[in-house]
């Protein structure tokens, strides 16, 4: 069975230089990089804000951006010739783009996944 969750009411827009993403559960904050296209984006850093006030951060990859890394570390000879591929804070997603991300979040919340997911980021 598959789940597919839907974020629920969903407010987009740019607060340069994130792309935030507001739904009823959370607040997803992208940075691309300069000219990227949202709908392509296979390999973004983000930060979320949940309800409670609790922040957290992860790097995002498509399964593609991670094969595409590892076939260049085969010809630079980074991560022992492209053999492995290790982030400490890395969500693989299979699907590009900030709409398919933000629906992988608000599943992962939904499935009580998301603590386990992404890392929180300690208040000051």
């Amino acid at each position: 069975m598959t789940r597919d969750a839907s974020p629920g009411t969903v407010e987009r827009g740019w607060d340069e230089p994130w792309y935030r993403v507001r739904t009823d559960a959370f607040e997803a904050s992208f940075l691309p990089g300069a000219g990227e296209d949202l709908d392509a984006l296979c390999n973004v850093d983000l930060f979320v804000t949940l309800n409670d006030g609790s922040r957290w951060t992860a790097t995002v990859f498509t399964v593609a951006e991670v094969e595409r890394l590892m076939k260049g570390w085969a010809e630079s000879g980074e991560a022992l010739g492209g053999r492995f591929f290790w982030v400490s804070d890395g969500l693989i997603v299979r699907d590009p783009g900030v709409d398919s991300m933000t629906d992988v979040i608000a599943g992962l919340i939904e499935t009580d996944e998301f603590t386990t997911v992404f890392q929180r980021v300690e208040d000051d």
